[in-house]
């Protein structure tokens, strides 16, 4: 069975060394944050997630889930008993306003608690966190009415939502999307349609499910611009609260995926249910953008928590596995071999997927902090600048976090030899959940088109220009030896980085291909580059402790971890960068018929 053991003292050091989480106590929430409060919520959900849900992943990706003749659905066993035991602990609304009965933490809360919940049990995870993406959207969109009819019982898990974008026919390109809405007398709608891929749709854990639907009312617009977000719960609820009559809508079937089993991928149908505009009409793009921001972070997040369980694997296998003896002569000559973790190119592996890890968590709580100023933070200039980093890192965590995290599954199995490829280790598991984050919510080559044709532009390059002189600045005033291992290696990143830009600048725009061509690339090349700043803060705050008195052996191993990200990952910037520069030639040259 693999096992599991969260994060908690490397989150820690993050919020308290790295961020400095108590420069935040200006807004809502974050004055009660107290470090020792933190700690001790952090580590109940690491408790949580550790012994109740993380059982369950194994056995849970075996049975999967099951749809019965009425259409109704049921999750493996023991879903049901954690995700109340998840409930009762308050964690769905633990960011979530007071006034709607959550607890009012910072949102980077619910972020570090939904790295655990999918490192334990990533089919498990999407259950709340598609809910609370639903609540984000519902909290900025919704009326009071509606507010106050959802939110209350989302928050209390006791109802569950979902996002219903994706259509047989339509995908990425929601403006083909088909679902009708037809206007009612009493101001509702009746929506038709088909729905696939429709993560938790129909499921057996909550007494209602409210779907969050985007369509099309009867005379709208053609194309994006003309589709409608709506609220079709799953039962009617009266107008005491209460559940009232069923809705129509309905799992058709489960999908047959490759992995996620524990989760419920539906078929949705909608047969003249009732829906409930959120948002205003033809605009309901931008209100599921609310949720789709939500979710890729959210999706961003489980690469690197598949990632992380993947490693704390395959090093505790390493470090017990007899195979041959070190290059440099039998370090354990008592026993019949060495254990494996010996070998460079094991430690390769495993340094590879720990430099990632580590600096990834790091990204993802600068990011996650960013996002709780653009909710929170009464400075108009300070939500600017916070948006901004938002806007721009959104695409990179989403992919860069998914690529590399479904990359270090594979090197995790790796290391296991031939026993990563048998079942009963878990190992194929993760490689099969991980492949799923580099697809849905926007697949990565959307994520780099997206970075590059809109993120880099943006107001006039704002956000971007943002971020070099964030890099820069560091850059100028930490040049001291202790950090000249890191500043060092960034600084020749950070100058690939603009090249790139200036090249796409300069000829993107007279052959969009090239930028086509490029966006990838860039984004693997911001990806890094953001992830080495990522690591010279933290080696910057790790020395400070050890300055400080503070315990060498994981302080050091931080500092150690660092340089190798700085000598063995970052240099892949030269690659990006002549891959950009090479243009859109080869790649566009041959007719669509010689492939």
């Amino acid at each position: 069975m693999p096992i599991y053991k969260a994060p908690l003292d490397e989150t820690l050091f993050l919020l308290n060394d790295v961020f400095q989480i108590g420069r935040y106590n200006n807004l809502p929430g974050f004055a009660d944050a107290s470090p020792d409060l933190l700690e001790a919520v952090l580590s109940e959900a690491a408790k949580l997630c550790e012994e109740v849900v993380q059982p369950l992943n194994l056995p849970g990706d075996k049975e999967g889930c099951t749809r019965h003749s009425d259409g109704s659905v049921a999750t493996p066993k023991g879903f049901q008993q954690a995700f109340r035991k998840y409930s009762e602990g308050g964690w769905m609304g633990i960011s979530a306003p007071a006034e709607y009965g959550g607890q009012g933490l910072p949102e980077t809360v619910t972020t570090i608690v939904g790295e655990f919940l999918a490192s334990a049990s990533m089919a498990f995870a999407m259950y709340p966190g598609l809910t609370q993406g639903a609540i984000a959207a519902i909290l900025r969109h919704g009326t009071a009415e509606q507010k106050a009819a959802y939110l209350p019982k989302m928050i209390e898990g006791l109802w569950t939502g979902t996002m219903n974008l994706t259509e047989p026919q339509c995908g990425t390109d929601l403006g083909l999307l088909r679902t009708k809405a037809v206007r009612q007398a009493d101001g509702s709608y009746k929506i038709n349609g088909t729905k696939i891929f429709i993560s938790a749709g129909e499921h057996d854990l909550s007494e209602n499910i409210v779907h969050l639907v985007l369509a099309r009312i009867e005379g709208a617009p053609a194309g994006i611009r003309g589709t409608t977000l709506f609220i079709v719960p799953k039962i009617l609820p009266k107008a005491d609260g209460s559940l009232g009559a069923k809705n129509g809508v309905f799992c058709g079937s489960i999908e047959e995926k490759m992995g996620i089993h524990g989760n419920s991928t539906c078929v949705m149908n909608y047969d003249s249910a009732t829906g409930f505009l959120i948002g205003e009409e033809n605009r309901g793009i931008n209100a599921m953008f609310t949720m789709m921001n939500e979710a890729r972070l959210g999706v961003g997040v489980q690469g690197l928590a598949i990632s992380e369980v993947a490693y704390q694997n395959a090093a505790a296998y390493a470090r017990d596995r007899l195979q041959g003896r070190a290059l440099t002569g039998a370090k354990f000559p008592d026993k019949p071999a060495d254990p494996i973790i010996v070998h460079p190119d094991v430690r390769r592996m495993l340094m590879t997927i720990r430099a990632f890890n580590e600096a990834g968590r790091a990204l993802v709580l600068w990011t996650a902090l960013q996002g709780d100023v653009t909710h929170r933070s009464g400075d108009d200039q300070a939500k600017i600048a916070a948006d901004d980093h938002m806007g721009l890192l959104t695409p990179v965590i989403k992919a860069i976090l998914t690529d590399q995290g479904f990359a270090n599954a594979v090197l995790a199995q790796q290391v296991y030899g031939g026993h990563g490829y048998i079942a009963e280790h878990g190992m194929e598991q993760f490689v099969r959940d991980a492949r799923i984050t580099m697809i849905y919510e926007g697949a990565n080559g959307i994520q780099a088109l997206d970075l590059v044709g809109r993120k880099l532009p943006k107001d006039g390059g704002r956000a971007l220009q943002a971020f070099f002189a964030e890099v820069q600045g560091y850059l100028k005033t930490h040049g001291d030896d202790a950090m000249k291992p890191y500043v060092g290696p960034l600084g020749t990143a950070l100058g690939h980085l603009q090249q790139a830009t200036m090249w796409l600048m300069t000829n993107a725009m007279a052959k969009p291909d090239n930028a086509g061509a490029a966006s990838s690339d860039y984004l693997q090349l911001f990806g890094l580059v953001a992830l080495g700043y990522m690591w010279c803060r933290m080696v910057e705050a790790a020395q400070a402790k050890l300055a400080a008195g503070a315990a060498s052996e994981r302080m050091n191993a931080k500092l150690v971890t660092g340089r190798f990200f700085m000598e063995r990952m970052l240099p892949e910037t030269s690659t990006h960068l002549a891959r950009i520069q090479a243009g859109a030639g080869s790649l566009m040259e041959l007719p669509a018929e010689a492939f």
